[in-house]
C-alpha cells in the first residue's frame, strides 16, 4: 500500500502496514505538530482509497459539521441520508452504511478530529461510543484519526483515562523532517538540489516542516524564497505564526506568550521566571500550557547536570517559531527583500543559536558520529555565575549548552559553531575551553572524563591549538 511519493517515514510506514495485515479491528491514531505531513503520510499510504474520509472543519459549530459529515456520507454510499441532528445519530448512519459493504477490509479516515469536537457537541462521546460498541467489534475495520492538537489527541485518544482508555490499537507519532529527510525532500519532490550549507539554512529557518518546504520554489536564488514566504506582499508564511496558535489551543494568546517569553532567552526559563515574565501567580495552569507545548514539538524540557530532573528549564526550540519571532513578530514596513540584504553580523548572531538548536534536533545523528550509540547518554546543560572561592580562586561565569553524560565514564562537552569555513580553534578560545572544563570537574567533583566535543559545518581547522578539541562532527554527520 506504501507509496514512493513518501520522503522517509520508514517506520511509521511499517507500523501502518502491520496493521493492516492484522484481520481484526483496529483504531489508530496518528499525531504531530501542525503542517508535518500526517494528513499527506496517511492519504498516500493507503492510496486514498478509503471506505470513508471526513475532516473536521476549523472554529465551525456542530451543525456545520454535521452537514458536511452528511454529506460526505452521501457522496460515498451514493446514498441520500437524512442530516443527522448530533454526533450519535452521525456515527449511527456511518455504521449502517459501513456494515453493508461486506468487505475483508474496511478502511475510515477521519481528519482532524479535535476540530469535530466543538463546545456543548457530546462528540468524544458519541465516537468512543460508535468504537467501544461496533467498531472495535467489526473484523476488517481500520479506523485512522488524525489531529494537530497534539494535546487533545493524547488526552482524549491515546492516553484517555474515560471510554477510550486503552482501545486505541496503535498511535503513530509523526515528528519533523531531520536534515537527511529534507535533502531527500527537496530533490526528489521540487528538483530542488543545494548544497548541504543551504539546506542547513533553510532548515533553521523552516524547521523539517513539509509544509513549508513544499513552498521553496525550485529556480530561485534561497534568499529571494525566503523573501517570498515570508517579507513580500501577503507573503503566506507571514500570518502562519498566529493561525498555529490559534488552530491547536483554546486560549492561543496564553501559549503565545509563554512562548515569547521564553525566547527571549536562549538558554530558556525555569518555571518561576516564566511566571515572573507574565506577572502570573498560577503555577498550575502554566505548567498545563509548557506541558501542551512541549507535546506539540514548540519548546523542550531539560535539567541542569546534577540536578536529577528538579529545576527544569524550557527551551522554545521551533525553529520555524523562532525565525518568526526574531525577524518578523510586531514588525511593520519591512524591506519585502530582507533576507537578501540584512547584514551579515545580523544574520549571524540568528545563525549560531539556530544552529544550536539543529544540533539539539540531530542528538541520534551527534551520537553516531561519536560512535556511541550504543552507550547510554543522558543529555543535560550546566552553569555557574562568575565566583571567588574561599581559597581566592576565581572562577568564570561559565555556560555550557550540550553535554552528553555517558555510561561509559565519558562527559562529552560539546561546542556548536556555525561557520563558513573550517573553524579555527584560538589561543584565547583553547584557554577558555581549558577553563570552562576545569570549572566543571572542580563544582560537579565529577570523577568522568571529560572530552571536548565540536559540533561545526565545515570541520576543524589544523592548528597550534586545534588538539584542544578531543573529537569533532561536522554539518554531512548531521545528515546521517
Amino acid at each position: 500500500m506504501a507509496d514512493n511519493r513518501i520522503i522517509g517515514r520508514a517506520y511509521e510506514q511499517h507500523i501502518l502496514k502491520n496493521i493492516c495485515e492484522e484481520k481484526e479491528a483496529r483504531l489508530v491514531a496518528v499525531y504531530g505538530r501542525r503542517r508535518v505531513g500526517k494528513t499527506y503520510l496517511v492519504k498516500y499510504f493507503f492510496e486514498e482509497k478509503f471506505d470513508f474520509f471526513f475532516t473536521g472543519s476549523f472554529e465551525s459549530p456542530m451543525k456545520v459539521q454535521l452537514a458536511l459529515f452528511s454529506d460526505a456520507l452521501r457522496q460515498y454510499s451514493g446514498m441520500e441520508w437524512k442530516t443527522p441532528k448530533n454526533w450519535f445519530e452521525a456515527f449511527t448512519q456511518l455504521k449502517d452504511y459501513l456494515a453493508g459493504l461486506g468487505k475483508k477490509q474496511t478502511v475510515v479516515f477521519l481528519d482532524e478530529l479535535p476540530w469535530m469536537d466543538t463546545p456543548k457537541s457530546n462528540f468524544l462521546a458519541a465516537f468512543t461510543y460508535f468504537w467501544n460498541t461496533w467498531g472495535s467489534t467489526y473484523d476488517g475495520l481500520k479506523l485512522i484519526v488524525c489531529g494537530s492538537a497534539t494535546s487533545w489527541m493524547l488526552d482524549k485518544v491515546v492516553g484517555d483515562k474515560g471510554g477510550l482508555y486503552g482501545r486505541s490499537s496503535r498511535s503513530v507519532y509523526l515528528a519533523s523532517f531531520n536534515l537527511a529527510e529534507v535533502e531527500a525532500f527537496l530533490k526528489l519532490r521540487k528538483g530542488i538540489v543545494w548544497n548541504r550549507y543551504q539546506i542547513l539554512e533553510a532548515y533553521m529557518i523552516l524547521g523539517g516542516i513539509p509544509y513549508y518546504l513544499d513552498m521553496l520554489e525550485k529556480g530561485l536564488p534561497f534568499t529571494q524564497n525566503i523573501d517570498n514566504l515570508f517579507f513580500r506582499e501577503g507573503a503566506p508564511l507571514r500570518r502562519e505564526y498566529g493561525f498555529l496558535f490559534r488552530s491547536l489551543f483554546k486560549s492561543a494568546t496564553v501559549y503565545q506568550q509563554v512562548v515569547e517569553a521564553v525566547a527571549r532567552k536562549n538558554k530558556g526559563l525555569t518555571l518561576r521566571e516564566i511566571k515572573d515574565e507574565l506577572k502570573t501567580g498560577d503555577g498550575g495552569s502554566l505548567t498545563e500550557v509548557l506541558k501542551n507545548l512541549y507535546r506539540c514539538d514548540f519548546i523542550r524540557e531539560y535539567s541542569a547536570y546534577g540536578k536529577k530532573g528538579k529545576g527544569s528549564i524550557y527551551q522554545l526550540t521551533d525553529l520555524f517559531s523562532l525565525y518568526y519571532l526574531k525577524f518578523i513578530g510586531g514588525r511593520t514596513g519591512l524591506d519585502e527583500h530582507y533576507w537578501s540584504n540584512v547584514r551579515d553580523e545580523v544574520r549571524q548572531a540568528w545563525a549560531g543559536y539556530a544552529f544550536e538548536q539543529v544540533c539539539l534536533h540531530h542528538i541520534t545523528q551527534i551520537r553516531g558520529a561519536l560512535s556511541i550509540k550504543g552507550v547510554l547518554t543522558n543529555i543535560c546543560t550546566w552553569s555557574i555565575p562568575k565566583q571567588t572561592d574561599k581559597d581566592g580562586t576565581e572562577w568564570p561565569g561559565v555556560q555550557i549548552d550540550l553535554l552528553l553524560c555517558r555510561g561509559d565514564h565519558v562527559i562529552d562537552v560539546c561546542e556548536m559553531k556555525y561557520c563558513q569555513t573550517e573553524y579555527a580553534v584560538t589561543g584565547k578560545y583553547a584557554e577558555l575551553l581549558g577553563e570552562r572544563n576545569a570549572a566543571f570537574a572542580h563544582f560537579t567533583k565529577t570523577k568522568d572524563a571529560i572530552h571536548t566535543v565540536l559540533i561545526t559545518t565545515y570541520g576543524l581547522k589544523q592548528n597550534l591549538y586545534s588538539d584542544s578539541i578531543y573529537s569533532t562532527v561536522t554539518m554531512n554527520d548531521l545528515f546521517q
